[in-house]
C-alpha cells in the first residue's frame, strides 16, 4: 500500500501536530498555556469538533486528568503547557503514569530563545550553561523523550511519541518543541517527509504464545486462583477476565492497583489481597496451589513484603501473563510465562477450557473485612469504615469512586465493595496525595451521567482543591467526600502528632466560595442527608463537597496483614465440582 506525504502545501506546525493527536484518537487535552505552547492551544481552538481542551488552574491537575484518561481508555492522555511547569507541577501525574503504565503524552517546550542560548536566557531548558536540561530531567520520569527544532521533525516526532506511549508496556512520553519548530510551516519539500499517522501510532500486532503448558497446569490444579492487577485495566481485558472466571469457576482476587477490574459483587470475587487486604482474599491466595497472575508485578507492598503465607513458590505454581517480558518471573519465579496481550490470552484460555467450572471453597468461612467498632458520642466523628458504608448505602450502584493515597485509600481498598467494572480507581503506582479530585474530573468526562465521587483525606483535599474551580468552569459536577480528621492520618497513626496535625478548617465553606455546594456531616444521619443534597446539586450541574468529621480512634493498622492472618487459620476445605 503506497503512502503519499502529507501537506504538499505547507501548514503551521501546530496545526499538523494537532492533526496527529486527532489521528491517534485523542479526545481530550488538559493544560495551562505558557511559553511557546500557546501556538498549539491556538491550533486546538480550530479543532474543537474533535478534541475538547480543558483549561486547568495548575499543571498537576492536568497531568492527573491526562493520566486517568490514558489508564481508563488506552488512548494517551495529553497534558500541554510550558516546560518547567509541566515537569515540576506536572510530576504528580507523570510519575503515576510511569509507575502505573498509563499512556500519557507530555507536550511541552524548551522555552528557548535561540539567539541568546549561551547568555543565561530566561527559563530556557536547552541544557547549556546557565540553562536547565529539559531532556535529561524528563528522561528520568518517562519512557522516552523526543525533541524537535524544525517543523517537519516536530510532526514526525509527535507521531513517534504516541507510538512509544502505547508500545509494549504503556507509559508517559515527553515531546519537547523548540521555538523554531513551532513558529515554522510543516510539509512541502522539507525533510523528513510527513506521512499519515496511522502506521506510526497503531499498536503492533503481537504473536500469541503457546498456552498448552498453562492449560495443562490449570487442569491439574486442585485450588487454582486468578490474581488480577492493573495490567488487566491497561489491556482492556476486563470482559475477558470475567468470562474466564465464569467458564473455569476460579475465584478472582485483585491487587490493590487492580481493584475495579472485576465486579466485586460477583460470587467469584474475594476482594483485594496484600498488606491491608481482605481476609477472604488473603486466605484464598495463601491456600491456592496455582496462581494465574495477570498484569500484576506482585510487588513487596502487594504481597505483605513477600510473606510466604501469601505467595510461596516452594508450595505454589505460578503462571504469569504480562505485556512486558521483563515483568515475568520478576519478583517470584513462574513455572509458565505468557508474554502478550492479556485480553487475547485470557480469551484463548477460556476458549480452550474443557472442564466443568470449579466451585471455589479456598476462602473458607473467612470474613471479607476485618470487623471494626462503631463510633459513639466520645469518638469525635465517624470512623472511616462507617463513612464508606454510608456512601455505599446512599449512592447508586453506578457511582464511580476515586481516592488519594494515605489512610483513606487503605480503608477504601478494604471496605468499598466496587459494584460493576471500573467504578474504582486510585493512584496505583506512585501513590501521590492530591490524586482523587483531578482523577474524578477525568472520570466525569468519560461518564457524564454517573455520580463520580472523589474520596480523600483533608491533607489530599488541600493539595488539589483548586480542581474544584475547574469542576465549576468545565461543567464537571463531581462529589468530593473529605475525611476531615485535622491530621495526616497515616503519619499520625504511624509516628504521633508532631508535624502531622492541621488547624481546623471548614472545607464545605471553602468549596462554597468556589461556587460548589458545600455541606458537613458529623454522624450517619447527617452523612445520608449530605449525600442526598450532593446528588441533587450535581444533577443540576453543581459540584459538591461533603466535609465529614472523622474520628482518629480507628487506625489503618487495624487492617494489617497480621490482623487479617489471625482470621484465616481454619482448616482448608476441599474443592467442589458443579
Amino acid at each position: 500500500m503506497p503512502f503519499e506525504p502529507l501537506y504538499p502545501t505547507p501548514v503551521p506546525t501546530a496545526d499538523a501536530i494537532v492533526d496527529v493527536l486527532v489521528a491517534a484518537g485523542v479526545r481530550y487535552v488538559f493544560g495551562l498555556s505558557g511559553g511557546h505552547t500557546g501556538r498549539i492551544f491556538g491550533a486546538l481552538e480550530k479543532r474543537q469538533d474533535a478534541i475538547r481542551t480543558v483549561l486547568v488552574r495548575e499543571e498537576s491537575l492536568g497531568a492527573v486528568m491526562a493520566e486517568t484518561i490514558g489508564r481508563m481508555t488506552g488512548v494517551p492522555g495529553v497534558v500541554l503547557g510550558q516546560g518547567p511547569w509541566i515537569l515540576g507541577n506536572g510530576l504528580l501525574g507523570t510519575i503515576e503514569a510511569h509507575l502505573s503504565s498509563s499512556p500519557l503524552l507530555l507536550l511541552t517546550d524548551f522555552s528557548d530563545t535561540p539567539a541568546f542560548s549561551l547568555h543565561a536566557p530566561y527559563q530556557s531548558g536547552t541544557g547549556e550553561y546557565g540553562n536547565w536540561d529539559a531532556r535529561q530531567a524528563f528522561g528520568a520520569i518517562t519512557k522516552e523523550v523526543f525533541t524537535a527544532d524544525a517543523p517537519n521533525a516536530a510532526v514526525v516526532a509527535t507521531q513517534l511519541a504516541v507510538k512509544h506511549a502505547l508500545a509494549g508496556q504503556p507509559g508517559p512520553v515527553a515531546m519537547i518543541y523548540g521555538i523554531r519548530a513551532l513558529d515554522g510551516l510543516a510539509g512541502g519539500d522539507a525533510l523528513p517527509k510527513i506521512y499519515p499517522a496511522a502506521p506510526f501510532v497503531a499498536a503492533p500486532a503481537l504473536g500469541r504464545p503457546d498456552i498448552g503448558t498453562t492449560l495443562a497446569l490449570l487442569r491439574g490444579a486442585e485450588r487454582p486462583l486468578i490474581l488480577a492487577g492493573n495490567g488487566v485495566r491497561i489491556a482492556g481485558a476486563q470482559a475477558a477476565l470475567a468470562r474466564l472466571a465464569a467458564v473455569t469457576g476460579m475465584p478472582v482476587v485483585t491487587s490493590p492497583s487492580g481493584k475495579g477490574v472485576f465486579d466485586e459483587t460477583d460470587a467469584a470475587s474475594l476482594g483485594v489481597y496484600g498488606a491491608y487486604g481482605n481476609p477472604s482474599a488473603n486466605r484464598a491466595v495463601g491456600s491456592a496451589d496455582l496462581i494465574l497472575a495477570v498484569g500484576t508485578k506482585m510487588s513487596a507492598s502487594d504481597t505483605a513484603n513477600a510473606d510466604p503465607a501469601l505467595i510461596d513458590p516452594r508450595r505454589q505454581t505460578l503462571v504469569q501473563i504480562d505485556i512486558e517480558p521483563r515483568n515475568l518471573s520478576w519478583t517470584f519465579p513462574a513455572t509458565a510465562t505468557l508474554p502478550g496481550d492479556a485480553a487475547d490470552l485470557l480469551g484463548a484460555i477460556a476458549d480452550a477450557w474443557d472442564r466443568a467450572p470449579v466451585r471455589s471453597t479456598i476462602a473458607g468461612n473467612v470474613p471479607r473485612t476485618v470487623p471494626l467498632p462503631a463510633s459513639d458520642a466520645t469518638s469525635g466523628g465517624l470512623h472511616p469504615h462507617e463513612i464508606i458504608a454510608g456512601m455505599q448505602e446512599s449512592l447508586p450502584d453506578e457511582a464511580i469512586y476515586t481516592c488519594d493515597a494515605g489512610e483513606n485509600r487503605i480503608f477504601m481498598l478494604h471496605y468499598l465493595r466496587s459494584r460493576g467494572v471500573e467504578r474504582f480507581i486510585q493512584a496505583a503506582g506512585a501513590g501521590p496525595m492530591g490524586y482523587a479530585i483531578p482523577s474524578a474530573l477525568a472520570r466525569k468526562l468519560l461518564a457524564p451521567d454517573a455520580p463520580v465521587v472523589a474520596f480523600c483525606g483533608d491533607g489530599g483535599f488541600a493539595m488539589t482543591m483548586n480542581g474544584l474551580i475547574t469542576a465549576v468552569e468545565a461543567d464537571l459536577p463531581i462529589i468530593v467526600v473529605v475525611m476531615n480528621n485535622d491530621a495526616l492520618g497515616w503519619s499520625q497513626h504511624s509516628r504521633g502528632p508532631f508535624a502531622t496535625q492541621f488547624a481546623r478548617m471548614d472545607y464545605a465553606a471553602i468549596a462554597a466560595g468556589m461556587g460548589c455546594f458545600g455541606t458537613s456531616a458529623h454522624d450517619k444521619n447527617e452523612l445520608a442527608e449530605a449525600i442526598a443534597g450532593a446528588l441533587e446539586a450535581t444533577c443540576s450541574g453543581r459540584p459538591a463537597v461533603i466535609d465529614v468529621r472523622t474520628s482518629m480512634d480507628v487506625s489503618f493498622a487495624e487492617l494489617s496483614f497480621a490482623k487479617s492472618r489471625a482470621l484465616w487459620d481454619a482448616p482448608l476445605p476441599a474443592q467442589e465440582l458443579t
